[in-house]
C-alpha cells in the first residue's frame, strides 16, 4: 500500500526532450535580495529540485529535510531552490523579510531562496507555467516539486505529499547526478 501512495505521489517524464529546453531561461531575485539570478547562468548543468514553498503550511517541516538533501548533495552538482507562494490559502507572509527570517531562524534554511512568486493560475510565473506544462500538472499545494536534470530537462513531479527524503525521490536525484555535466 505504501508503495502504490508513493506511487501516486510521483509523475514521471519521459520523452519531453523538447518540451522543457527553456526551462532555466529564466531570472528571479533573490529573497528580499535586489540583483536578479538568471538561473541558465547560475545552474546549468546542475541537477535542480524546485519547490514552491510557504512558511504557514503543514508542509513547511519539509524545509528540514530539503535542506538536508541541498547539504547533502550539493558538493555533487545539485540545488534546491525555493519560490515561496502564498497561492494556496495565503500561507506565505506577505514582506520578504519576514519570509527569510522564518526560514533562517526556524529551518536554518541555506539553499536558495528566491522571490515570492504566484505559481498557478494566470498570474503564475513562466517557470510554472513551463514546470506544469512540461509535468502536466501544475502544483496544487504547497511542497510541490519537481525535479530538473542536467541538460535543463524535467525529469519528474512530485506531490506535496512527497517528503524530501522519500527513497524514489532520492533515487531519482542520484541517478540524475551520475549523468555527465553538459558542455557549455
Amino acid at each position: 500500500m505504501a508503495a502504490i501512495a508513493a506511487i501516486a505521489g510521483t509523475v514521471l517524464i519521459a520523452g519531453l526532450a523538447g518540451a522543457a529546453t527553456g526551462l532555466l531561461d529564466h531570472s528571479f531575485r533573490p529573497l528580499a535580495g535586489k540583483q536578479p539570478v538568471n538561473l541558465r547562468q547560475s545552474y546549468a548543468g546542475d541537477v535542480l529540485l524546485v519547490v514552491n514553498t510557504a512558511s504557514k503550511c503543514g508542509f513547511t517541516p519539509q524545509f528540514e529535510g530539503l535542506e538536508a538533501l541541498h547539504a547533502k548533495y550539493g558538493n555533487q552538482g545539485f540545488a534546491v531552490l525555493g519560490f515561496p507562494s502564498g497561492d494556496f490559502k495565503e500561507q506565505e507572509f506577505q514582506d520578504e523579510d519576514d519570509i527569510r527570517e522564518f526560514r533562517t531562524l526556524t529551518y536554518g534554511v541555506k539553499f536558495p531562496m528566491f522571490e515570492k512568486v504566484h505559481v498557478v493560475g494566470d498570474e503564475a510565473t513562466a517557470l510554472y507555467r513551463e514546470l506544469a506544462e512540461a509535468a502536466g500538472e501544475a502544483p496544487r499545494l504547497n511542497f510541490h516539486k519537481y525535479l530538473i536534470g542536467r541538460d535543463g530537462q524535467l525529469l519528474a513531479s512530485y506531490g506535496s505529499k512527497t517528503e524530501p527524503g522519500d527513497k524514489a525521490l532520492v533515487a531519482a536525484i542520484e541517478t540524475a547526478l551520475k549523468s555527465p555535466r553538459p558542455v557549455r
